[in-house]
């Protein structure tokens, strides 16, 4: 909102909240959510509880549970810290986020695989590091302020090119892991089951194409890899795109026809490849 209208007299009312809600997430609150001091990154999770956006449940069997640190979740964590920093510049307030987000930032090494494969999906989980190949890792790289290096925001496109990128969006697992569904049919169970296991969403093309602009810098073979979508507009509800496809080609449609966040994704990154 700020960057469409610099209206700082919005800015400044909304600022005592937005410190307030950093502070709750620094001393910590329900669901194991807190910034563990050691390091300066967010824990997330408590059993039998799903917290992120992959938050398919079936009775009492959490499909992605994800305790711990996750990827995408401590790069909007910096990344928020960043953006109250200059909140705080802006408005003539003392910076009290820098520290922390220098703190985040050079933890933040810790989600790097040796193996060059981009990110681990989550740290410090109760069975230690997830090295399962998911889009979460992509947020690192697309988001304004990305907490990696260079080669590492390179490192986790070409991985997500190379296991997840279809012409519709990205796999919500990597095909070849374990669990992963290459279709969305069945009944319930099955369905909620594979929900986040492999099924294609077209909002994560936003932030992928986002991502390849960062590393490249070429504003129009960015916004080419968003054009296949088209094909989408017209597959379900005309004028609109779905929720989820098949992982699998020729990608079916799956799950709701119209999705707001994958038009709202796929608007956004159009949008703003268009400005650069």
């Amino acid at each position: 909102y700020f960057e469409a209208t610099k209206d700082v007299a919005t800015l400044r009312e909304a600022f005592p909240v937005l410190c307030d809600m950093i502070e709750w997430h620094q001393k910590g609150t329900r669901y194991g959510i807190a910034v563990d001091h050691a390091d300066g990154l967010l824990n997330a999770g408590v059993p039998g509880v799903q917290l992120t956006w992959m938050d398919a449940k079936v009775g009492d069997w959490v499909v992605t549970p994800r305790i711990g640190k996750p990827v995408e979740i401590n790069a909007l964590w910096y990344n928020a810290l960043r953006v109250m920093s200059t909140f705080a510049t802006i408005l003539g307030e003392p910076d009290r986020f820098s520290a922390s987000a220098d703190a985040a930032k050079r933890n933040f090494a810790r989600f790097v695989r040796a193996d060059g494969e981009g990110l681990y999906d989550v740290i410090d989980g109760p069975d230690g590091g997830d090295a399962t190949i998911r889009p979460n890792q992509i947020f690192a790289v697309s988001l304004p302020h990305s907490p990696l290096t260079a080669v590492d925001q390179r490192n986790v496109v070409r991985a997500c090119r190379r296991h997840l990128l279809t012409a519709y969006g990205l796999r919500s697992l990597a095909p070849g892991s374990p669990g992963y569904h290459p279709h969305y049919r069945g009944g319930a169970l099955e369905h909620d089951g594979g929900y986040h296991q492999g099924p294609v969403w077209p909002w994560l093309l936003g932030p992928f194409c986002l991502a390849t602009y960062r590393i490249g810098g070429d504003a129009k073979a960015a916004q080419d890899q968003l054009a296949a979508i088209s094909d989408v507009i017209e597959d379900q509800a005309v004028g609109t795109i779905g929720e989820i496809c098949d992982g699998d080609p020729p990608h079916q449609p799956r799950g709701a026809p119209v999705q707001a966040w994958s038009v709202a994704c796929t608007l956004d990154a159009w949008r703003t490849l268009r400005q650069v």
